[in-house]
């Protein structure tokens, strides 16, 4: 069925050709409001040569020369185009123009750059004719031909074919509801899911849709108060649902069809994650009382948005998801969601998480910038209690030690989060061999040697009951952490008072011979420990004078 343009009226003539140059023009047409003090442009495109104006005229009988009102119009209006200098203007009118009324059209273009066209019947008949689904949403009677559609839907279908057609004409349909909106829909089970959708790239400046959500407040928990103020205050993108006792109504504002108010309703909003800035230089820097610069953790940025409250910024540093809330108004303060996963993390990569962790268990100023630019700053409150900050502490002690030696041994894998007493006091020790430290050995209160049965004066002076300068090298120190070992080397034990605990039946064997295979034990005097340092660590020229391990809870050898 065509479209009687004779017969439509002004208003329906320009919306009609408004909605067919958006199709046309894949939303880049513009639609301006004010005919007659529109500067001379009814509906403008950019294209890649120029700007193209469109001037819509309602003369369904054309404009003869006998109209020279018309002709007048229609010429002021061109004038009043040329002031924007448009690469073409074309003239649409619903009639199919005469000769006459063509000449008078292209006499305007005479002495000029521009390109003047016309958009008459025929050229609008064959438009509409390319967009049919557009020509089918002024022309068709929607009920009746829904009706039809609703009983067709009762026949039994014939196959999986039938079925895929019968939704595609029934989707056509949809279509045809709006120029601008359509719906898709889905079936789950019993349930039909529609999802509103735009038909071209300006749908929502042409026809605005709006919800206006009317909640409970006193029927919403803190963590959906929490998350609803997340998401319209500071535009986080989280998906949110409100039960149906928490909205007291839901309004939709938009075209006639659409428009409607409902209550007894769930709500979920999923906000569009926009990608047009993830992947940007993202930095958190830490502030003094001065407001100079302690501490930057740089990162990459994975959405920044703004609500009714203020700005949101969410970034990855190094692995950590960071959510900052950023008030507009600056008596506010700001607020940070922080999560982090230490699993798989090598000790190196794990350090710097929890030291932006203590951060923000500490508080104070910050400051965001995205690629250089400072988008944000705010004051964290104080958030750790002296248990999460101890607790951070111990945990960051193990990692650096972990880090210390796995790159000592040039062995790398990711921290083991559970260890035990044993295995932490011999990490710690490690660290401190590698580091040119010596210590006191816990494990080592006496050293067994088996003599091989030759005797010497130098023996006999170890084995007799002066305390003697002793050095011990078994082959290497090994620390074992989630069943991977680790060996630092070489290492020595000394003390410099030791003495035999069987020294003289070790001197009597000696003498008669049969000292060969016997097991002297050889223990410090004072009840002392040997002592540790590594072979070929930095010689600093201290004195080889244990060190305390500095480990809460673990008291030191003496």
């Amino acid at each position: 069925m065509a479209i009687e343009w004779d017969r439509i009226g002004q208003l329906a003539f320009d919306r009609y050709v408004e909605a067919l140059l958006h199709r046309m023009y894949n939303g880049n047409a513009i639609a301006l409001n004010g005919r007659g003090g529109d500067q001379g442009i009814d509906v403008r495109v950019s294209t890649a040569t120029g700007l193209r104006i469109f001037q819509l005229k309602y003369h369904p009988d054309g404009f003869p020369g006998s109209h020279r009102g018309r002709r007048t119009a229609i010429k002021k209006s061109f004038l009043r185009a040329l002031q924007h200098d448009p690469v073409e203007w074309t003239l649409v009118v619903p009639c199919t123009l005469t000769a006459s009324e063509r000449a008078f059209v292209e006499r305007l273009a005479v002495g000029r750059t521009v390109t003047v066209s016309v958009m008459d019947r025929p050229a609008l008949d064959n438009g509409f004719a390319t967009h049919s689904s557009l020509e089918a949403t002024f022309t068709r009677d929607q009920a009746r031909e829904a009706a039809r559609d609703f009983m067709c839907e009762q026949v039994l279908l014939a196959d999986g074919e039938d079925l895929i057609r019968r939704v595609r004409a029934l989707g056509s349909r949809a279509d045809n509801v709006d120029p601008d909106w359509t719906w898709d829909f889905a079936r789950r089970g019993d349930t039909v899911v529609q999802t509103l959708r735009a038909q071209h790239a300006l749908a929502h400046e042409v026809s605005p849709v709006r919800l206006r959500l009317k909640t409970r407040p006193e029927a919403m928990d803190a963590g959906l108060t929490s998350a609803y103020t997340r998401s319209l205050g500071y535009g986080i993108a989280e998906e949110v649902e409100l039960p149906p006792e928490a909205v007291a109504s839901l309004a939709v504002d938009g075209p006639e069809w659409l428009s409607k108010t409902v209550s007894d309703v769930r709500v979920i909003w999923q906000p569009v994650l926009d990608a047009a800035q993830a992947d940007a230089a993202a930095e958190i820097e830490f502030l003094d009382a001065e407001g100079m610069s302690n501490g930057r953790y740089a990162g990459r940025l994975i959405a920044q948005r703004s609500g009714e409250l203020g700005a949101s910024v969410e970034a990855d540093i190094r692995g950590a998801r960071l959510q900052m809330l950023v008030p507009f108004d600056p008596s506010v303060e700001g607020k940070m969601r922080y999560s982090f996963d230490l699993n798989d993390r090598e000790p190196a990569e794990a350090v710097k998480v929890l030291r932006l962790h203590q951060r923000i268990l500490r508080g104070g100023s910050f400051r965001i910038t995205v690629d250089g630019t400072c988008i944000g700053s705010g004051k964290l409150p104080a958030r750790g209690t002296d248990e999460d900050n101890a607790e951070a502490e111990k945990l960051l002690s193990y990692l650096s030690d972990l880090e210390v030696v796995q790159r000592h041994c040039e062995a790398y894998f990711p921290a083991p989060l559970v260890y035990s007493g044993a295995e932490r006091i011999d990490l710690r020790i490690a660290r401190l061999l590698i580091e040119g430290r010596c210590v006191a050995y816990r494990s080592a209160r006496t050293v067994t040697v088996t003599l091989n049965g030759r005797d010497s004066p130098s023996l006999r002076t170890v084995l007799g009951s002066e305390p003697q300068c002793l050095r011990f090298s078994p082959p290497g120190f090994e620390v074992t952490l989630g069943g991977r070992t680790l060996d630092i080397g070489c290492v020595h034990l000394f003390h410099t008072r030791v003495t035999a605990d069987n020294g003289r039946e070790a001197i009597a064997a000696l003498k008669v011979g049969q000292a060969a295979d016997m097991e002297v034990v050889f223990r410090p005097q004072g009840g002392e420990h040997f002592r540790l340092y590594l072979e070929g660590a930095l010689d600093d020229s201290r004195p080889l004078v244990p060190v305390p391990l500095g480990l809460p809870g673990y008291s030191d050898p003496h």
